[in-house]
C-alpha cells in the first residue's frame, strides 16, 4: 500500500522511543500513512530525538496521558514488564495497541492481553517482524502450496554473538526469561503462523547459564536454550538459540522445514543481523527463491497501522496465535 493513498490516517502515540521505538516511529513516518500525535519517554534525549522524526508531535510525561487523549491506537516499546499492563491499559481506553515482543513474561499475561483485546474489539498486533520479510514471505508460499510432501522436520535457530545490554533483561521477574524471551520468540511465533496454531504434543527443554544447567527459572536467566518439540503428532522441531555463543559470527539465524518432497530454508548471511536467503531444497541441488535487500525491520508496525486505516479498530482473531506462542514459550520453561 502507498502510504499518501490512505485517507484516514489513524492518530498514534508512540510510548518508549529508544532506539527500536524510535525505528518503527520512522518506519511509519516514512510510510504517512498515520499521524504521529503523542510522544512519551522518561528519558528526555529519546524523547527529542523522536520529535526530530515527527516535530508536529506532542510529548506528554505518561502513558495515562496519552490514552486519554484523542488517539486511535498507541505503540507501545517500553521494557517487557511493563508490555501486558500497559497494554491492558490502553485497550481498556479504546485504543488500538502495537507492543514490542514479548507481549507478556509469559502466557497468562499475553492471554489477558489478548482476551481484553477481543473483549473491547480493538486491533492488538505484536513486533513479530520476522515474519514480514521477503525470505519467510516466500518460505510460507512453498510451504502453503504443499510442493514439500509430508513435512516431517523444522530446525529453528537464533544464536547471538551479543547479549543484551540493559540490565532488566537479566532479572527474570522482569525479562520473563533470556534469551528464550528474547530471541526463541521470533522463532516460535514463526512455527505458530507459519503452521496456524498447531497442536502442540511434546516439549522437552534445556536451558542453560554461563555454561550450567538451570534448575530455578525464576531465579535465573538462560543464556543458552535447547528444545526439540512434537507437533501435529508427526511433525519434529529442533529449536535452539542463544546469547553470546562463541559463533564465530555476529549470529547465526535459521528456519528450515523438511518434507517427503524437499526442503525450504530460510537463513542469514555471513552472520547478519539483516540480510537472509531463502532457498528451496532438491535433494543435493538448491535454488534460491528470496534474496537479502529488503527493508523489513518495520513492517509489522507499518502493517498493524495499514489495518488500522484500512479496516478501523477492529480485533483480528489471529491475535490468538499471540497466546498458542506464549503457551509454548512457558513449557520451554518448564512453567506450570
Amino acid at each position: 500500500m502507498n502510504g499518501t493513498m490512505v485517507e484516514n490516517k489513524p492518530k498514534l502515540g508512540f510510548i518508549g522511543v529508544g532506539w527500536i521505538g524510535r525505528n518503527r516511529l520512522q518506519a511509519i513516518a516514512n510510510e504517512n500513512i498515520a499521524n504521529i500525535k503523542v510522544i512519551s519517554d522518561p528519558n528526555q534525549q529519546f524523547a527529542e530525538e523522536a520529535l526530530l522524526l515527527a516535530p508536529q508531535a506532542e510529548v506528554m510525561p505518561s502513558l495515562q496521558e496519552m490514552i486519554t487523549s484523542d488517539l486511535d491506537g498507541v505503540i507501545i516499546a517500553t521494557p517487557s514488564a511493563l508490555h501486558a499492563s500497559q497494554s491492558i491499559e490502553a485497550i481498556h481506553e479504546g485504543k488500538a495497541v502495537f507492543c514490542q515482543k514479548p507481549l507478556g513474561r509469559n502466557a497468562e499475561e499475553v492471554r489477558n492481553v489478548v482476551q481484553a483485546a477481543q473483549d473491547k474489539n480493538v486491533l492488538l498486533g505484536v513486533d513479530f517482524s520476522y515474519r514480514f520479510t521477503q525470505g519467510i514471505q516466500a518460505l510460507k508460499q512453498v510451504l502453503d502450496s504443499g510442493e514439500l510432501g509430508t513435512i516431517y522436520g523444522v530446525n529453528l535457530v537464533f544464536h547471538n554473538a551479543y547479549g543484551p545490554d540493559k540490565p532488566w533483561y537479566f532479572d527474570p521477574k522482569l525479562a520473563g526469561g533470556g534469551c528464550v524471551m528474547d530471541l526463541g520468540v521470533h522463532l516460535v511465533d514463526l512455527l505458530v503462523w507459519l503452521f496456524n496454531n498447531p497442536e502442540v504434543n511434546e516439549v522437552n527443554s534445556q536451558l542453560f547459564s554461563k555454561g550450567k544447567p538451570i534448575t530455578n527459572v525464576e531465579e535465573q536467566v538462560e543464556d543458552y536454550a535447547v528444545a526439540q518439540m512434537l507437533i501435529n503428532s508427526s511433525i519434529a522441531v529442533q529449536f535452539a538459540c542463544s546469547w553470546n555463543l562463541p559463533a564465530g559470527v555476529d549470529a547465526v539465524i535459521e528456519a528450515s522445514f523438511y518434507g517427503t518432497n524437499g526442503g525450504v530454508s530460510f537463513k542469514n548471511i555471513n552472520g547478519s543481523f539483516y540480510d537472509f536467503v531463502t532457498e528451496r531444497f532438491y535433494g543435493t541441488s538448491r535454488q534460491a527463491i528470496s534474496t537479502p535487500g529488503d527493508a523489513w525491520g518495520g513492517k509489522a508496525a507499518i502493517n498493524w497501522a495499514e489495518e488500522l486505516a484500512a479496516k478501523g479498530n477492529q480485533f483480528n482473531p489471529e491475535a490468538h496465535q499471540y497466546v498458542k506462542a506464549a503457551e509454548i514459550l512457558d513449557k520451554i520453561y518448564n512453567r506450570k
